[in-house]
């Protein structure tokens, strides 16, 4: 099987787990709440794309007015959330890092409500498959990334997520602990097993790297996991690979140059 292959069939285990996982989980009126507030996927759908964008204008609107009101910007504060018409602006894009592609994330955008993860104390770990946290981010966006070299088989998401003050030390928090006890889970149906908490990256205010191996419809999809807090945001990676769970890495030039970008537009 030719790696241009493996890679397409990361792309659609992928989508069909995230799927799976966010139509399943179902949840209470509290998770519902959290779905409705963290659920700002890019989509690859231009007709939902130009909603996404009116929104933005009108969120970006009302930010400039507060901004305004208070004498001063919200990205002069780092305690503010950024907005995503901010992110937007942040997030990598084609061109950024060479020898690579970034697009919308489209179909695997599809951060929702969470689901009890068992045993719990992996929750943290199982809702970072979604780039879902508690608490939950005030708004978010995610990107597909993937080498342009077509005998790579990784496939990378980028999620940016946007907390209010001490949130985003919070999740990454929990995360890290989860990392540190969890070794396997179950979460909507599915197995995920070799949990391994990796060396940190020292990136960012503080960080957290991770892998695990989710069995998703019959293959097994070895991910790693990079996620950094630069103030109120989190930078999550997440790279899947089916060739070899041991080499699956998050690209360092990636993490690199999405938090230098982030530090650009938002200073």
């Amino acid at each position: 099987m030719s790696k241009r292959i493996t890679r397409a069939l990361v792309a659609a285990s992928v989508v069909v787990g995230l799927g799976c996982a966010s139509a399943c989980s179902g949840g209470d009126g509290k998770d519902k709440k959290a779905a409705r507030t963290s659920a700002t996927g890019q989509s690859a759908d231009a007709s939902k794309e130009q909603g996404k964008e009116e929104a933005e204008g009108k969120d970006q609107g009302q930010d400039q007015a507060k901004g305004s009101s208070k004498g001063s910007s919200v990205a002069s504060d780092a305690d503010e959330p950024l907005t995503r018409a901010q992110l937007k602006k942040a997030a990598l894009a084609t061109g950024d890092v060479k020898g690579y592609k970034v697009e919308g994330a489209g179909s695997a955008d599809l951060q929702g409500a969470s689901s009890p993860a068992a045993p719990a104390k992996c929750q943290p770990v199982a809702d970072m498959f979604l780039f879902t946290t508690d608490p939950v981010s005030r708004t978010s966006l995610s990107r597909g990334i993937t080498a342009k070299d077509e005998t790579d088989a990784s496939v990378t998401t980028l999620a940016l997520l946007s907390y209010g003050s001490g949130e985003a030390g919070d999740v990454l928090a929990g995360l890290r602990k989860a990392t540190g006890e969890c070794t396997a889970y179950q979460y909507v149906g599915y197995k995920y097993s070799g949990i391994k908490e990796l060396a940190d990256p020292k990136l960012g205010d503080e960080s957290v790297a991770f892998r695990l191996v989710a069995s998703i419809e019959g293959a097994e999809v070895p991910a790693a996991y990079t996620v950094v807090r630069d103030g109120s945001t989190l930078v999550a990676f997440s790279s899947m690979n089916m060739l070899d769970a041991d080499e699956v890495e998050v690209p360092a030039e990636l993490v690199e140059a999405q938090l230098a970008k982030l530090k650009k537009t938002t200073a």
